[in-house]
This record gives C-alpha cells, structure tokens and sequence, in this order.
C-alpha cells in the first residue's frame, strides 16, 4: 500500500486539475482500508520527496483528529513511536512543522502523561547542547503546548525555567521565536506559584525580543503578541517592569528603518498599556517619554513621492486608516485623552502640539491638528470650557492653509470638535458655516477625497444647529438636490444623500418643502440591483431612516409601508450585510412612526435579523496548512461535509488551537449590533403585536451577552432592557396575572445578568451601556424590579462599587490616595451613569427600605461638590441630590427621609447655589426647591436664610435658566409651606421674572403655586394680574410647553375671567394682538 500511497499523493502535487481529481477519487477509496494509518506512517517516514512526507503528515493529523477512536490500539502506540522517529530524523522544516503539529493532536487525545516518550523527547531535544535539536525540540514544545495549554499546567514551573535559560540563547534567533511563542501559549493559563518566576523572565524577554528583531522581523512582529497577552491576562507581571517594557516599546515603534508591521506592534502595545494601566504610566512619569517619541512619529513626512493613506485621492474618508505608525501615534494620544486627567495630559501635551502648529513644515502643522483632533472625544469637557475659543481659530485658521494636506486635517479636526463639544461648537455657527458653505460651491473642482472630508465636517457640524440652521436651508438643498440630480460621480450622490441626513436631524419638519424630490430620488437609488450602487443604496436607506423618525408623522406616514417593502425586496434580492443593517434601523425608525405598518411583516423582519444574530458569516478561521487537504479527508459516512468551514464547525470546542485565529469582517460586527438595537425599539414601538417574537428574539440577544466584540455585547445589554420596558408596557395596557408574570420571569433573568457584567466586564463603554440599560428599566418597571428581596442590595452595592472605583473596568492603581479629584473625563462618566440610578432606585421603594444604602452612598456623591472638582463633577453631584429629593416627594416615608437627611445636603446646595458655573448654581437652586417640598415642616426654620440666598441670586444672576429655577424654587417652598413666606415681597419679585424663558418644564410648578395662592390669599393675586395674565399668553398653544401645565392656566385664566372680568378684560386688552388671540382660543376651546 505504501508505494500506492506514495503515487497517490505525488499525483496531488501536479498542476493538472485532472490529475488531482483522479488521484482525490483514488485516494478516498484508500481511506476506506483499515491500512492506511501504517500506509501513512511508512510514506511519512519513509519518502524520498519532502513534500509529499508532509502530505503523509497531514492526512494522518486529519485521521487522528476526527476519527482517534477509530483506531486500533495496535495502530495508536505504533503511530506514536514512528511520528517520534521521524521527527528526530526529519531535516525539513516544513516537513517537521507538520510533524509536530500530528504531535499536537494526538497529545490532545492521550495527553503528556500517557506518552512519556514524548515528554522525554522534549526534554533531551531542548536541553541538547547541538543548537539545531533544540532549535527542533522547541519547535514540537510550542505545537504540542500551543494546543494543549491545560494539561501541561504540572509542568509550568519548570517549563518556565526552561524558557528562561532559552531567552538567554542570543546567537539562536529560531529557538528564541519558538520559545516566546510558547510563553505566549501558556500565559494566559498561569497560576500565582508561577507568576514569581513569569515577572523575574521579564527582561531576559526584551533583551531576546532585540535579538529576534536584528534576526527576523516577520517573527519579531508574532512573537511581540506575547505582550498583549500579558496585559490581557497578567497586567501585574508588566506593572514591576513597567518602565522598560515601555521603553523597549517606543525604541521599536520610533525606529524608522524596521518594518511597519513591527512598528505598529510595538505602538499598539504602548496603547493598550495605557488604556489598562494609565494611573501605573503617570506614577511612573512615563507620559512625557511617550509623548517626546511619538510625537516625531505622528508628524513625520511620507518618503519623497508619496502620500500618508488618508490623503490619497482613493482614500474612503471614513476614518478607518490602514494601520501605519502614524496612525498607532495619533491612537495613543487618542487613548491618553479618553484614560487620563486632562489637565495632567495637556500639561505636557499643549506645548508639543503648539509647537507643531506654528511650524514651517505642512507634516508638522498636520501632525498638531490631528493631536487635536483625537482629544475631543475624551477631554471634550476640559476642550469647551477651557480652551474653545483658541482651538477653534487654530482650526479655521487652517482651512485657508496653503497646504491641501493641512487642509484636509483641519476638516477632520473640525469633524471631530463638531461631534463631541457640543453644544459649545454651534455656537460658533456664523463664523464656521460660510466657510464649509463656501467649501461646497467649489465642489466641481476639487478631489473627491478632498471634497469627503468637507462633507464629514459640515455634516458633523449641521446636525447638531437644530433650528439655527433655518438661513441656511436654501443654499445647503439647492446643493444637494443639483449633486444627486446632476453629477455621474456616485461618490459625490453618496455623500449628498448622507449630508441630507444630517441636514434632516438639524431641520426636523423644516424640511418638508424639499421631502418630495429628496424622495423621489432616494427612491430611484433604491429600486436599482446593480452591484457599483451597493453603497449609494446603503446611505440611502439610512438617510430615509433619519426621515422617517425627524420630518414628522404626518408626512412620513403614507410612505411607511411603502419603505417596509422596499427595505424587504432589497434584502430578498441582495445578500450584503451593509444593506441588512441599514434596513433594520428603517424598520426601526418606522416603529417609531407607525408600528402597524411593521405588524404584518414582523416575522420576515424578526427571523431575517435573528439569523444575523445566529449566524457565523464574517468569521473567518484561519487554518495553519493548506485548504486542499481538508477535503481529502472523508470518511465512508457519506453525509460527512467537505467544506473547511464545516469542519471547522464540526468540533468547535477542540479545534479551536489548530487555528491560526479568527477575523471578523466589521460589516458582520455592525449588522449584529444594529440587529440588536432594532429589535430592542421595534419590541418596544410595536408592543403587544411583538409579543410572539418576544422570547425568540430574547434568547437570541441573551446569547450575545459573551460576544468577543465590545459594541456587540453593549448592544445586546441594550436591547435586553428595551424587551423588559416593552413586557412592561404590555403589562401595563392589558393588566393580567400572565403579563405580569411574564415582566417578573424577564427581570430575574436581565437584573442578574446585568449586575453581574459590572462586577465582571473589562471595557468601560460595555459598563457604561450596562448602567444606562438598566437605569432605563428601573424607570420604567419601578418597584416590579424590587420584587425580589435581595434586588434592593445588588442593586445598592453595584452602584457602589462603581462610585467607589472598585470593578474590573475601572484601573484603581492599587492606589487609594491616588488624586481623588482628578480621573479622566469618562472614568468619570462611567460613574455619573452609576449615580443616575439612584435618584431612580429612591422613586421606586419605599423611602424607609433604601434609607440604610443611601446613606452608605451619599457620602460618594456629596465628595464631588468640592470647589477643587471639575465643574462636570461638581454639576453630577448637586444635580444628583436634587433629583434623589425630587424623587422623595413621591414615595412612601419621603418626607421622613428627606427629613433626616436636610442637615447633610444644606449647606452642599448652599454652597453650589454660590457656585461660579450657571449648571452648578441651577442644579442647586432646583435641589434647595426640592428640600423645601420633601421634607416640608422640618426645613421651616432654614427658610429665612434659603430666602436670602435666593433674594441675592435674583437681583445679579443672568442665566435665564437659572432665574428660572429660582422662580419654581420659590413657589416650591410656598406650595410646602405658604406661612413661612413673605408673600407680600417674594411673589411680585417672582411674578417680575415670568414667564420663564428656558426650563418650559417648570410651569407646571409655578402654575399650580399660583392656582394655589388665588385660592390662598386672592386679593394678593388679583393684584399682580396682568403680568400673571401675561406669563400666560406665552404658555397657552406652546408647543414646548405640556398640555397638565396649559391646563392648570386655562383654569386660572377662567377664574379670573368670571370673579373679576374687568380687571381681566383690561388685562388681556394690554397684550399685543397674537398673544391675546391664542389666550381667547385657549380659554374658548377648554
């Protein structure tokens, strides 16, 4: 059989389709006999041809791993014998590659302990004083361990002093690639005995890391992979070595003559050592050595010739740069911004950025608006109050640059600034829209790349103007209609459709003039099936998406069903999961608008986004050998399936070390989170007609709560809140026992599920949507999620462990004293999004049940009102206490509470109603307000000095927003306790201030004060009627104002008409025309 074999598998090498057809047929039949394993072994061992041992090597490793059982006993020891022999023997590379990896396998099925020869094998080979055994012996160490990491735990210890004296052997670069790679393997498996002697390997590591990259830069690049297992898994071998490690990182990523694969390695690695350890990286003063080497990096030249990626004519302007140093160097200013304290970043960041900007070089000015550019996101609060202005005239400045380069940088930094400083940045519109308007006439010229990056800032910056963008209008839809009517350019309609989008989220039904064209054409995109359109369709679905939820129900309305099809034909005929996603957040928009429209078609749209949920499409495994062998390897069972995928699928749980790793498209990633969250609205929009999708679609979405990519997992958390809101407003419309039941089972399983991702999760922005999602719940379900006795606890405890920084997601630094008042702007975030809850958690359960835990977490709370916090911090936690006493007002034992609690809160409220930042001073003039009605008697004797401060406030504040509060403060305190208020002088000052001008939401406070004190003492207001009659003209027909508060006027404004028309008459004829008719049709129409 042997020379059959042989000839068999020779003929798999030819290039003739036909030979290797025959000899596949030929080779199945062979399969079929129970000889072929010592066939095998002796072409394995004994062939002349290299490359067909390693044929030999590779059948058997796909016998052995599918069908181990199969073999006989006999078969299995003398296997194990041969492959040893041939190993020691062997002198091909390759042909030992594949022979370790047949070891690796069978140790899968035997392991160490039962193949002694093996493990002696490895011993003596990688002790042998000849380099080239030990060079082999490594080889087969790392494929066996690579795939068995567990069962060789016993061993580790002495693994590692192994691995420590073969770091040590500089003049043999394979054997040190080897060896760190199976440092790498067992890393992640490591216990604490083994950690000692893991942190003393440290710096024989980088020494030999040098020597590999002198050696080989392909395998430096893999073997540096080591460092970021580490970090994922064993941060605190790093931290002792910190600063060399970083050291060795910026030699590599600055050094211009090794490769960029190499240098990206290194620089991320920096990244990822900040974005975990930042505390450990400013402790240690490493911030100004990184930022001293990078800087040269991000702001160096392309060779002569050449362009950086992003400013290529083809680049696609979506941000996603190929990786290149350049890049890794703007990420790591990018990740400082969004893990550090600003003020400890930009001391040592502005001067270097300062210094780029004023140079003569366009890579340097570059290089200091792109810095720029990546600290809006995470310094977004340090940005708009402290240095907005200045940053802003930078930017503009250069937009008028010489260079196309800068220019285009300049776009992106405004790009940015327009998404993440708001509402700061359009303020700044009269100066900033006729210069991207004037962008914009030059269209025709300019490059295509050039011209996306002007549509990427305009589009930021118009979707946040709301109505200010109305002068604009014209100019910005005569642009966009003639683009998607008149170029042949797709790239330039794309980018048309896109802005309409934007347009759209600013201009809400100013738009409806230009909605029938826009449409018109949205619709000619969207009927087309051909492939160059793909995109063009795609941003069209998701500007029709934008319409649909912003240009009003009226208008949308006759065209919604109409879109659901369309949505569905699109999906029907074109497989492409852009396209998929885009659709979903179209249904979604419509179950906004219309849910009905939704009903008769949920189960294709429900079971077309569950298989994107499901399906495994975009992942790709990566199989270390050649493809073509797989298919050979079929068994007489007949349904067995050929297809690599498959037989990837087949033993997912053991194969999983004999891949080389997975990818996953991005366009796979985003259509598995927009699936969720559409499923969550739709579940939610489309109420009792979701009901018999609710728990298919909640399974689905509950399996994703483990997936490897972050924004999937955030999404899933989401959407699972979403589906307890909506069982929650099923319940609530159609009150039965099952519907409850239904709520009660959903919760159980979601409020564990959530408190135990807090304790758990690494990534901060999974924690964050983990927050917001359940704050959302507590909101709605209230007390039917404290069903549960021990909810009440968890829920406490978790919100206290954010505040106190003690979950996987926040980096303590192992350093309690470490700068309280200083953490980075989404550290800080992360734990608003935990203080919101509790405001929610005091609403929901009686004041008496929550009193212990709110006591154990105020202290957190009332920390932040310090004068040295940030002015956000300072805003959280003023703003926080007047929510929890806001919400006190509502629940059984509040007042007691608040009672208990107005000697503490005070003075914090006091002070912040002195504050110098308008939010701080207007959080606390609404907590002071909140007080006086919770607590109600007990604070009597504190009105005469809250009285004071108010009096003060009134007469300098200027913030309208704030003398708005103070006016519902005011009538708080009276509606709580009329006697201890001066009437005759605080209610002519309130009255003064009407009507209010910013927070519309608190006239239904001021009203009802009112209503209350024509019943209390009439002659007092009768007195102040013709400005009380006028604050109500502005209310009455407000759109902005709600319909209880419109009511509470009318009903005043009738009383005063029929007890006193005179008076009422001369006061409604004092007001201008338009005022005094929407007064008469309000107190007519009631």
């Amino acid at each position: 059989m042997t020379e059959e074999l042989e000839q068999i598998l020779s003929q798999l090498t030819q290039p003739d389709n036909a030979i290797i057809q025959q000899a596949t047929a030929q080779l199945k039949q062979a399969f079929k006999d129970p000889a072929i394993i010592p066939g095998l072994c002796a072409v394995m061992s004994g062939s002349q041809n290299p490359q067909i041992r390693q044929s030999a090597a590779v059948m058997l490793r796909l016998r052995v791993k599918k069908h181990w059982k199969k073999i006989s006993p006999n078969d299995r020891e003398s296997l194990k014998a041969v492959v040893l022999q041939a190993f020691m023997q062997e002198t091909e590379h390759t042909v030992q590659h594949s022979l370790s990896q047949l070891c690796a396998v069978m140790v899968k099925h035997e392991t160490p302990d039962r193949w002694p020869a093996l493990l002696q094998l490895l011993n003596q080979s990688t002790k042998s004083s000849n380099p080239h055994d030990r060079q082999v012996g490594l080889l087969l160490l790392n494929k066996v361990i690579e795939s068995n990491p567990e069962p060789f735990k016993p061993h580790y210890c002495q693994l590692l002093q192994l691995l420590r004296s073969v770091l040590e052997d500089h003049n043999n670069p394979t054997a040190l690639y080897y060896c760190i790679l199976t440092l790498t393997a067992i890393t992640a498996f490591i216990g604490t005995e083994e950690m000692h002697l893991m942190r003393s390997i440290l710096p024989n590591l980088i020494v030999a890391l040098k020597c590999l990259i002198k050696a080989d830069q392909n395998q430096a690049s893999e073997a540096m992979e080591v460092f970021n297992e580490l970090m994922e898994s064993e941060v605190s071998v790093i931290v002792p070595h910190v600063a060399d490690v970083v050291r060795f990182f910026l030699e590599v990523g600055s050094d211009t003559n090794l490769s960029d694969s190499l240098r990206v390695k290194a620089l991320s690695c920096v990244t990822f050592l900040i974005k975990l350890k930042s505390k450990t990286v400013l402790k240690q003063k490493l911030l100004s050595p990184i930022l001293q080497a990078i800087f040269p990096v991000l702001t160096a030249a392309p060779p002569p010739g050449e362009q950086d990626p992003e400013d290529e004519e083809d680049d696609s302007g979506d941000g996603t740069d190929n990786e290149s140093p350049k890049h890794c160097a703007a990420q790591i200013i990018d990740t400082m911004a969004l893990h550090m304290p600003p003020e400890k970043l930009f001391q040592q960041l502005m001067p270097l950025t300062q210094t780029c900007l004023a140079s003569e070089n366009p890579y340097q000015r570059k290089g200091g608006l792109m810095c720029l550019a990546v600290l809006a996101e995470g310094c977004a609060d340090h940005i708009r109050t402290k240095i907005l202005k200045s940053v802003l005239q930078t930017v503009c400045q250069s937009l008028s640059d010489s260079s196309e380069v800068v220019r285009s940088a300049g776009l992106f930094a405004l790009g940015q600034f327009s998404e993440h400083l708001q509402p700061e940045v359009s303020t700044y519109c009269s100066e900033l829209m006729p210069l991207l308007l004037g962008y914009l006439s030059s269209l025709n010229q300019a490059k295509v790349g050039h011209v996306t990056k002007a549509f990427y800032a305009l589009e930021n910056f118009m979707e946040n103007l709301g109505a200010d963008i109305e002068p604009y209008l014209p100019t910005l839809m005569e642009t966009m209609l003639s683009a998607l009517n008149n170029t042949d350019n797709l790239k330039i309609k794309e980018l048309a459709v896109s802005a309409i989008g934007a347009i759209a989220n600013a201009a809400k039904e100013l738009l409806v003039p230009y909605f029938t064209p826009v449409i018109e054409s949205l619709k000619g995109f969207l009927t087309t099936t051909t492939e160059e359109m793909r995109s063009l369709q795609t941003q069209s679905l998701d500007t029709l998406s934008v319409l649909a939820r912003t240009i009003g129900k009226d208008v949308f309305s006759p065209l919604a069903a109409e879109c659901v099809q369309l949505g569905l034909n699109l999906t029907n005929t074109i497989d492409d999961p852009d396209l998929r996603r885009c659709t979903y957040s179209l249904y979604s928009a419509v179950s906004i608008v219309t849910p009905d429209c939704l009903t008769p078609h949920l189960t294709a749209i429900t079971t077309v986004m569950l298989y994107a949920l499901k399906s495994s499409e975009g992942v790709t495994a990566h199989l270390e050998e050649d493809k073509a062998f797989v298919l050979l390897d079929d068994d007489d069972d007949e349904n067995e399936e050929k297809d690599t995928e498959i037989f990837l699928e087949d033993d997912k749980g053991t194969d999983i070390h004999d891949v080389a790793g997975f990818s996953v498209e991005n366009a796979y990633i985003d259509e598995k989170e927009d699936a969720c969250e559409a499923l969550g609205e739709i579940a939610f929009n489309a109420g009792v007609a979701f009901q018999p999708f609710l728990e298919s679609s909640f399974q689905q979405v509950y399996e994703m709560r483990d997936f490897p990519h972050e924004d999937v997992r955030r999404a899933a958390f989401g959407a699972m809140g979403q589906f307890c809101r909506a069982q929650h407003k099923v319940w609530k419309e159609n009150p039965t026992e099952a519907n409850q039941q239904a709520l009660l089972k959903l919760l159980d399983i979601v409020v564990p599920c959530f408190l135990e991702t807090v304790r758990r999760e690494p990534e901060r922005h999974v924690v964050m949507g983990v927050l917001e999602s359940m704050n959302s719940v507590i909101k709605s379900c209230k007390e039917e999620v404290f069903k549960n006795p021990s909810r009440l606890k968890e829920i406490s405890h978790a919100i206290r462990d954010v505040l106190k920084k003690k979950t996987p997601c926040q980096d303590s630094g192992g350093d309690e004293a470490d700068d309280e008042d200083q953490q980075a702007e989404y550290d800080a975030m992360l734990q608003e999004f935990a203080g919101e809850g509790i405001p929610l958690v005091a609403a929901s359960v009686p004041a008496d049940n929550f009193f212990p835990f709110l006591n154990d977490l105020l202290p957190f709370i009332m920390n932040k009102a310090k004068s040295s916090c940030t002015v956000a911090d300072r805003s959280f936690s003023v703003g926080t206490i007047a929510e929890i006493l806001h919400a006190l007002m509502s629940v059984s034992g509040g007042r007691g509470v608040a009672g208990r609690l107005s000697n503490r809160l005070l003075p914090v409220l006091v002070a912040g109603a002195k504050d110098s930042d308008p939010e701080v001073r207007n959080n606390s003039v609404f907590g002071l307000g909140c007080l006086a009605q919770a607590a109600g008697p007990i604070v009597v004797s504190d009105y005469p000095m809250m009285l004071s401060v108010f009096s003060n406030l009134l007469s300098k504040e200027s913030d309208l927003r704030v003398i708005d509060n103070l006016c519902a403060a005011l009538c708080r305190m009276i509606m709580s306790n009329v006697d201890a208020v001066p009437l005759e002088q605080v209610l002519p000052a309130l009255v003064a201030r009407l009507p209010l001008k910013e927070d519309q939401e608190e006239n239904n406070t001021v009203f009802s004060c009112l209503a209350m004190l024509y019943t209390h003492s009439p002659a007092l207001v009768v007195n102040l009627m013709k400005p009380i009659v006028a604050a109500s003209s502005h209310v009455l027909g407000n759109k902005d104002v709600d319909k209880e508060s419109q009511n509470i006027s009318v009903a005043l404004m009738q009383k005063f008409a029929q007890n006193h028309s005179a008076e009422f008459q001369a006061a409604v004829t004092s007001l201008p025309a338009e005022q005094r008719d929407s007064l008469s049709a309000a107190i007519t129409a009631s």
